[in-house]
């Protein structure tokens, strides 16, 4: 075989071997890269509810040291309570008038779907403005008038009142104590009975004179009431009315009287024997509770004292005797389990009539309607019969 013949043989085993190399990769099938996985799609937030908004009528300013003062601080517990689930308003220095219902209906029409009413005068207003906001809810302090989106709360203030009797006839030196008393309506009158009532069972010789100034919160009034009862031979002055003029005329005059509805005794601290205090936060929490969870319900009320949280008497004064001081501690823990009655005849009033025959007890409905003075105290009730 020539060398031609030798080169030809190799070149084309060189080209079969290619072709068969070339036809086995044809038949190799390549397999694809695997998809990557699908990016998690995220959920959009739900939105968040808007926050309740809820106002507040005062009849004072919010530093009147007294009524108001403990509503706006109920007001802070609420927003402490309940965080940026609500947003709260206020005004303040609202009249007993028509002013109220043109304050009541702005709030309503603001976007405010809890309202609260802190005073007996905006009883007529706030039944007069519910009807046109059925979607909004009313709340009103001290009255008895309802509607379906309105319903009222109250504290039982007498609770208080009885307590610093108890000391007031244990601490007055001439047996006569006076009142500064503001309107008068059974919450008033109610509470000046009972203060007498409790100074009696500590002291059954006293006697209680009773000045009425005609307003909730006014004190060059107030101050002038407290001077004449001081005048008139009181060395002890309470009040029913919505600042600190009474026991600051008692601290400049050298005689003791207590706080109401608030810790008052900054204002004098060498007259004051004690504060009668109302705590409105827990119903104000328990109302804001049932909007926010579409519990509430209108036509209805409640009436709340030591039982609840709502009432107490503090900072009693150092001299206050033990006694005395023990006494008061007892009659808490009765008014707590029931043990204890403040309004239980026999009782008759200070024209000599029978109000309750021996062992029968008051019912909410007679306190809810007292018009009468008891025996004890002097004078007669503005415009009873």
């Amino acid at each position: 075989m020539t060398d031609l013949q030798k080169r030809s043989l190799l070149k084309v085993a060189a080209l079969t071997a290619v072709a068969g190399a070339a036809l086995v990769g044809c038949g190799k099938k390549e397999e694809p890269a695997p998809a990557p996985a699908p990016a998690p799609v995220a959920s959009a937030p739900a939105p968040k509810p808007e926050p309740l908004k809820i106002a507040f009528a005062y009849v004072g300013p919010v530093g009147d040291g007294g009524w108001t003062f403990a509503h706006d601080n109920a007001r802070k517990a609420l927003e402490a309570e309940f965080g940026d689930k609500i947003v709260t308003s206020f005004v303040e220095n609202v009249p007993e008038s028509a002013d109220a219902e043109r304050v009541i209906r702005e709030m309503a029409s603001s976007g405010n779907k809890l309202i609260f009413g802190t005073t007996f005068g905006y009883m007529e207003p706030m039944l007069k403005v519910a009807p046109e906001f059925k979607d909004v809810k009313f709340e009103h302090a001290t009255g008895y008038k309802q509607a379906d989106n309105m319903r009222t709360y109250d504290s039982r203030t007498y609770e208080g009142a009885y307590m610093a009797g108890v000391i007031a006839g244990q601490m007055t030196k001439t047996n006569t104590l006076g009142v500064v008393a503001s309107i008068p309506i059974p919450e008033v009158i109610r509470n000046i009975n009972s203060f007498t009532l409790g100074a009696q069972s500590s002291n059954p010789k006293i006697k209680t004179k009773v000045v009425w100034v005609n307003g909730w919160f006014d004190p060059p009034k107030e101050t002038e009431a407290a001077t004449s009862l001081i005048n008139g031979g009181a060395d002890v002055l309470f009040q029913n009315t919505d600042s600190a003029a009474v026991l600051k005329t008692a601290e400049a005059k050298g005689k003791r009287a207590f706080g109401w509805d608030s810790d008052m005794t900054a204002y004098g601290p060498k007259a004051h024997l004690a504060s009668a205090v109302i705590n409105w936060g827990p119903y104000y929490i328990k109302a804001t509770k049932d909007a926010l969870e579409g519990t509430w319900t209108g036509n209805t009320g409640v009436w709340w004292g030591v039982k609840e949280g709502a009432i107490d008497i503090v900072s009693v004064a150092e001299d206050v005797p033990a006694e005395t001081k023990t006494k008061v501690e007892e009659i808490k823990k009765g008014l707590v389990d029931g043990s204890f009655s403040i309004w239980k005849g026999p009782l008759k009033d200070n024209a000599g009539k029978e109000i309750l025959k021996d062992g029968e007890t008051a019912d909410d409905k007679f306190l809810s309607g007292v018009n009468f003075y008891v025996k004890g105290v002097e004078g007669k009730v503005p415009g009873a019969k």
